[in-house]
C-alpha cells in the first residue's frame, strides 16, 4: 500500500509540473508569436510608419492645395495664378504666348 501511495504523489507531483510548464509554454508561445506578440509588434511598426509617411505626404499636398486656394481667395485674387487657371481651363493660348507640345508618355515618336 505504501507503494501506490508513493506512486500517486510522484504522479501527482509529476503532473502538476508538467502542466504548470504546458502552461507557462503556452503563454510565453503567445507572448512572442501571438496576435499582440513581439513578432505582431514589428509588424505594427513597420505600420505605423508607413501610414506616418503617407499622412506626411498627404499633409503637404493639402498644404500646397490651401496655399493656391489662399492664392485664388476673393480678396486677393494673383493675376499670374488667375490667367493660367484660365488658360488651362479654357484651352486658349494667347497670341504672344511660345507654345512647345511634348508628345504623351503613352505614345511613341516615329520618324
Amino acid at each position: 500500500m505504501i507503494i501506490r501511495t508513493r506512486w500517486r504523489s510522484i504522479f501527482q507531483t509529476i503532473t502538476l509540473h508538467l502542466g504548470a510548464a504546458a502552461l507557462i509554454g503556452y503563454f510565453a508561445f503567445q507572448g512572442y508569436n501571438g496576435q499582440y506578440g513581439l513578432l505582431a509588434r514589428r509588424g505594427f511598426e513597420q505600420q505605423i510608419a508607413e501610414l506616418t509617411q503617407e499622412r506626411d505626404e498627404l499633409r503637404s499636398r493639402r498644404e500646397a492645395i490651401e496655399s493656391r486656394v489662399r492664392l485664388l481667395s476673393p480678396d486677393r485674387i494673383d493675376a499670374d495664378l488667375l490667367d493660367e487657371e484660365a488658360r488651362s481651363l479654357l484651352n486658349l493660348v494667347h497670341p504672344k504666348d511660345l507654345v512647345l507640345l511634348r508628345p504623351v508618355s503613352g505614345e511613341t515618336r516615329t520618324p
